[in-house]
């Protein structure tokens, strides 16, 4: 649909749909407390500006803009896999979920909130991806927080194995000066060396940061004095909790992510990651949901 359809079928006040500076067709959500702008290539989120605030996400100035490839920054949505997929090193990391145009199948007003739901299916992917039925909606809610949840249907006769992440890109001051909590006692995977730790303590950083925690289902707070802020990440249906930073050598390597960008980033992922991969049976759902939530500090 051109954006001019979209809003004469989806004639909500609080939502707009455009076409951005790069082509790309977006919403954009606001009420009175803050507003949001999500990318139907990927269904991607770009932006959650609390009123009052600055940007929660933060979106790399080096990122792609185009058909076929992902968005740097804000919230991916990565699914069927997270990393790499598991048997055939050619498919593209993270899924095909954020190089596919999704589809938008509702939007309004729920309890105060502002929402937006959309839709992918096996005729939104390249031939080449589809493997069994399935329906996928991401729902995105506007209200006091900001809340995207990933739902999965297995429509298939089959089972559906997966594995899944709303890959959040936080906005931060300095890198160096911030800390992450919620994660004290937790197991985790380093995966630069594939070796196992229980973290102590809050998460500080100095290096490369690649870190797959198990059995986690509580919040985790950004705590950044810089930006005088702390971001509250609460999550539903997910055990697992990955927490990014590239660092400046694989910065450069990257051809989507400016040299000095780590500075300004972190990355703390709702995750369904290594044991917390998922296999519904016909018929069944899940859902993956991240809750966020940003408060100013005096």
């Amino acid at each position: 649909m051109t954006v001019q359809e979209l809003n004469t079928e989806f004639d909500v006040p609080d939502i707009l749909f455009y076409n951005d500076s790069h082509g790309l067709v977006c919403a954009e959500l606001s009420n009175a407390g803050s507003k949001a702008v999500i990318a139907l290539h990927g269904a991607h989120l770009m932006s959650y500006v609390p009123k009052g605030q600055r940007d929660v996400l933060w979106m790399s100035g080096k990122s792609y803009f185009a058909a076929g490839k992902p968005i740097r920054g804000g919230i991916p949505v990565c699914w069927p896999w997270f990393g790499g997929h598991p048997s055939d090193p050619a498919m593209p990391s993270h899924g095909f979920a954020r190089l596919a145009e999704w589809e938008v199948i509702a939007a309004g007003k729920h309890e105060g909130a502002t929402f937006i739901e959309l839709v992918l299916t096996p005729g939104l992917i390249p031939e080449k991806f589809r493997n069994g039925d399935f329906l996928v909606k991401l729902r995105v809610e506007l209200g006091g927080k900001l809340s995207a949840a990933l739902i999965i249907d297995n429509t298939d006769v089959g089972e559906l194995a997966f594995s899944a992440a709303l890959h959040s890109y936080f906005n931060i001051s300095e890198i160096a000066d911030i800390a992450v909590s919620g994660l004290d006692g937790k197991t985790f995977i380093d995966t630069l060396d594939d070796t196992l730790h229980v973290q102590k303590g809050d998460i500080g950083f100095t290096a490369e940061t690649d870190l797959v925690y198990l059995d986690t289902e509580g919040a985790c707070i950004i705590d950044d004095p810089g930006f005088g802020r702390r971001i509250r990440i609460a999550k539903c249906g997910s055990r697992s909790t990955v927490v990014w930073n590239p660092w400046k050598a694989k910065s450069v390597r990257m051809p989507d992510f400016g040299d000095e960008e780590y500075h300004s980033m972190v990355c703390v992922e709702t995750t369904n990651a290594e044991t917390d991969a998922r296999i519904l049976a016909p018929g069944e759902s899940h859902t993956l949901q991240v809750i966020i939530e940003s408060e100013t500090q005096d």
